[in-house]
Parts: structure tokens; C-alpha cells; sequence
């Protein structure tokens, strides 16, 4: 039976609940598939998957034979960043057709760094369910074997590819307190790293590649040793630690620059009295100006 269509306007303008399990709708599946190892998937991810009535999926040709493997014979289309938007239609008609579907990306958990979130938007505002089928996630198990403290911490993915835009970024996150997660190419890692050392200071740094994988290797260093790092392939995962607590009141810092810089004193000049006063060093107070000074033009601009 076909199951009744919400408007977009009546779902945002009323508390949605999903009653996942007890009360059935017609189901977008969110399923996670290895991410290297193919014993990670789970016995649920490959019953989803055969039972559904079509999977979509990021590359049908990583994942024709990763459901070939599995015997999984549902029917096989694409959907990824350049096609989201015309295949909406698409997956909504098995929805509107009372038809449960699934959605998987090249590997790992759907949506994370990985096109699909504007589908699970349309499938929510049409009234219809979207469950997750938990499985391997390369961020969170980089993490756990980092050897940084696993919480709290923040997934970032992908920085921006320009230097500029990747540069205010990091600028925007060198003041966080919670652990950065980020994944990284090879040919930018140590252009990265660079920059983080850059900005952040010294910080404990994890990188995991090829994670459960032959060749799975993990790399704990200090930014400054960024140069010694030897070359590597394929995606990784990089962790750096946060920033420390400010052991001093950061408005009250900013203030004293601030007026320091009225009384006709350089920044350099206000920076560095403002640091001795409460006995850090001259760049930690700097980079906190330079972050306050860049939210600023942010809010100014928007």
C-alpha cells in the first residue's frame, strides 16, 4: 500500500517523528559497507541490501562487485554529486510505490564526506523514513587507535583544496579544545600539515592509512616533524590534538590588546605585553588575535 505524502511545509512546520520499526513506511536504508576489509560488513548490511528494491550507490563499479561478493542481486544505480539532483525523482517513485531502497557510498558510512545528504532531505520531507544500518567508519576508527583523546572531537573531513580558503579554515579551528578529525589525500598531506604547523603550533598528530588493510599503518608525530614524514598512498585519516585550555580569560586579553593598540602601541607591541602580563607565549596571544580578528570579517561580510 502506498503511504501517505507529507509536504515539505507540513513536516518542518510540526515535530517529525520516526517510529522506525513500529510503525512502517516505505524506508531509505543508509548502509554501511567495509572500508577495506570486506569481513567488516555486517549480516544486517547484506540482508538489507538483498531485500530492498533497488540500491543506489556513489560508483556502481566499486560497488557492482562488492555486491557480486555478497550475492546480491537487487537492481544497481548510480547516485553521486554530479546526478544527485536529477535522481531524486528516481528514488522517491520506489518510495511513493510503498518500495524500500538503499544507498551506499565507495566505502564506509553513507553521507560522510560522500554526496546523499539533499536524498535524505527529500525522502524526509516526502514523509517517508530513512534508517542507517550501522557499520565501518574510516574517521571514528582512526580515532580510536590514535592514541589522542577520543572525545570530544570534531569530524571536519575534506579542508577546501585552495590555500586561501584552507588557510582561514584552519584559522577558524586552531582555537577548538576537542580533537580534529580530517581526511586528506597524499598529494596534500604534507602541504597540510604545513599549514596546521602554521597555525596551530606544536600538536600531537595520528595518521591512519589503509586502515584494515594489508598495509594498515598508523603514524603518531609531533606538526614539527611534518618534513620527515615518508610518502604514502591512498586516503588517510589525520587526527591532531586540540588546542590547550587558555590558562588566562581570553576577553580579558583581547581587551588589553585592544586598548593597548588605542594608546598608539603596534599590535606586535600590545601582543607581546599582553603575553608577559600573564606569562604565555607571544604567539599564543597572536594567534588569538588573528582567529578573533578573522571571525570578525566573517560577520562583518555576512
Amino acid at each position: 500500500m502506498k503511504s501517505t505524502r507529507f509536504s515539505a511545509t507540513e513536516v518542518r512546520d510540526s515535530m517529525d517523528i520516526q517510529r522506525s520499526f513500529k510503525a512502517k513506511k516505505p524506508t531509505l536504508f543508509l548502509v554501511a559497507t567495509p572500508i577495506g576489509n570486506l569481513s567488516d560488513i555486517s549480516e544486517r548490511a547484506v540482508e538489507t541490501l538483498q531485500s530492498v528494491a533497488a540500491v543506489f550507490a556513489e560508483d556502481t563499479r566499486v560497488s557492482g562487485p562488492l555486491l557480486s561478493h555478497f550475492n546480491v542481486n537487487t537492481s544497481l544505480y548510480s547516485l553521486h554529486a554530479h546526478n544527485e539532483s536529477r535522481k531524486r525523482s528516481h528514488v522517491l517513485n520506489y518510495l511513493h510505490n510503498g518500495e524500500d531502497i538503499a544507498y551506499i557510498t565507495d566505502a564506509g558510512t553513507p553521507l560522510l564526506s560522500d554526496p546523499g545528504s539533499s536524498i535524505v532531505r527529500a525522502v524526509i520531507d516526502a514523509g517517508y523514513y530513512v534508517v542507517a544500518i550501522p557499520g565501518a567508519n574510516a574517521a571514528v576508527t582512526a580515532l580510536t587507535v590514535s592514541g589522542l583523546m577520543p572525545h570530544p572531537f570534531m569530524f571536519y573531513g575534506f579542508l577546501p583544496t585552495k590555500a586561501g580558503a584552507r588557510e582561514k579554515t584552519l584559522h577558524h579551528l586552531a582555537s577548538l579544545t576537542c580533537t580534529l578529525v580530517f581526511y586528506e589525500t597524499p598529494n596534500r598531506m604534507k602541504t597540510t600539515l604545513a599549514h596546521m604547523y602554521q597555525i596551530f603550533g606544536e600538536r600531537d598528530v595520528s595518521i591512519a592509512r589503509e586502515i584494515t588493510k594489508q598495509y594498515e599503518t598508523v603514524y603518531r608525530f609531533k606538526l614539527s616533524e611534518y618534513n620527515t614524514l615518508e610518502s604514502m598512498k591512498g586516503e588517510a585519516v589525520l587526527i591532531v590534538s586540540g588546542a590547550d585550555e587558555p590558562p588566562y580569560d581570553t576577553e580579558d586579553a583581547l581587551t588589553h590588546v585592544t586598548l593597548l593598540m588605542e594608546d598608539g602601541l603596534s599590535e606586535k607591541e600590545a601582543i607581546k605585553i599582553a603575553a608577559k602580563a600573564r606569562n604565555v607565549p607571544k604567539n599564543t596571544i597572536y594567534m588569538m588575535v588573528q582567529n578573533h580578528k578573522n571571525m570578525t570579517k566573517d560577520s562583518s561580510e555576512e
